[in-house]
């Protein structure tokens, strides 16, 4: 009996890719960049599965240039690459990598605010230079995280993680919810208040970034936004780019309207908006939110178990249009 192929459009994880091979021929992208649309549409024309990543964008073009594929599997936990409800109607299941990394990218965000909270960044970088001239009680002064108000927009699995380490600052904890459901855990364990998103930005002193990109939440922070923060306020992003404006956050960085930045995703990722570079108020890391062994391994797998399960008939662990097989 045939196996069925298997395209993967950048390499992952031996572990995942090690699980596909016992069950399909698995062709991977042997450079480490996408692959061009064309080539992408060309390589999927007789393949039965894909896993790909959030540069690759799965429409109704991609479906049609693989009429023998069973399923798509999306290595990473965002999916507004996808269109879902295409792939809805065309009773095609795709999946993507919720939970196993939460924690990752949630200490991620920690990173993100105490190098921008405490200056690390320029202050390395002086270090660096040979140019220290010694202590001195002006240099690179900060600001305070313990005791300080946390808002986290999107208190989902990451955000409600990401909340949940702040026990040890002695941080109060604001949230908001588009649905205006409550998070319990939050609530019962950190007594955080669900609150507008006016009130947030108004009263927050740290702000992380956890919600999912859609029509509703693009350009979430623009000007307004940014002019209803704090002056001496941060804003932390490790959820999807787009939902900032940077250029108005380059506005807000430079003229003082927030105090500072942390962005692990871009509006037009790679791309950075020209400027932001430039600004030492700002910390910028090249989307390694999940960037630990044991996250990546943990996609990888996920990724493949839920692609095989396509391959065979069966319901993906974590299906994004599961009503399919009802």
């Amino acid at each position: 009996m045939d196996r069925p192929k298997v395209y993967v459009t950048r390499q992952i994880p031996e572990e995942g890719l090690a699980l596909l091979r016992r069950v399909a021929e698995v062709e991977v992208n042997p450079v480490d960049a996408p692959v061009s649309r064309n080539e992408l549409l060309k390589i999927v024309a007789d393949c039965e599965g894909v896993i790909g990543l959030l540069t690759e964008r799965i429409d109704a073009e991609f479906f049609d240039a693989a009429p023998k594929l069973k399923g798509y599997a999306n290595y990473a936990v965002g999916f507004d690459n996808i269109d879902v409800p295409e792939a809805t109607r065309r009773s095609m299941p795709v999946s993507n990598t919720p939970d196993v990394l939460t924690n990752a990218t949630a200490e991620c965000a920690w990173a993100l605010l105490f190098a921008v909270a405490r200056q690390v960044i320029p202050a390395d970088r002086l270090m660096r230079s040979g140019e220290w001239p010694g202590w001195g009680p002006l240099q690179f002064i900060g600001g305070d995280v313990s005791g300080k108000t946390l808002g986290i927009v999107g208190a989902g699995r990451i955000g409600t993680a990401m909340a949940r380490m702040s026990r040890g600052f002695n941080m109060p904890v604001l949230y908001t919810s588009s649905s205006n459901r409550r998070n319990e855990v939050l609530e019962s364990e950190l007594n955080a208040r669900l609150v507008s998103f006016e009130e947030l930005l108004e009263a927050s002193d740290y702000i992380s970034l956890h919600t999912p990109l859609n029509p509703g939440t693009k350009h979430l922070f623009g000007a307004d936004a940014f002019v209803r923060m704090k002056p001496t306020a941060c804003i932390i992003n490790t959820g999807r780019g787009p939902v900032i404006d940077e250029q108005a956050l380059l506005h807000a960085l430079k003229t003082g309207e927030i105090a500072g930045a942390g962005l692990d995703v871009y509006e037009n990722e790679p791309a950075l908006t020209p400027g932001l570079a430039e600004l030492e108020n700002v910390v910028l890391l090249p989307h390694i939110g999940s960037g630990t062994a044991s996250a990546r391994a943990d996609m990888a797998v996920l990724a493949a178990r839920n692609l095989i399960a396509m391959l065979e008939g069966r319901k993906p662990e974590t299906c994004l249009n599961p009503e399919i097989y009802d």
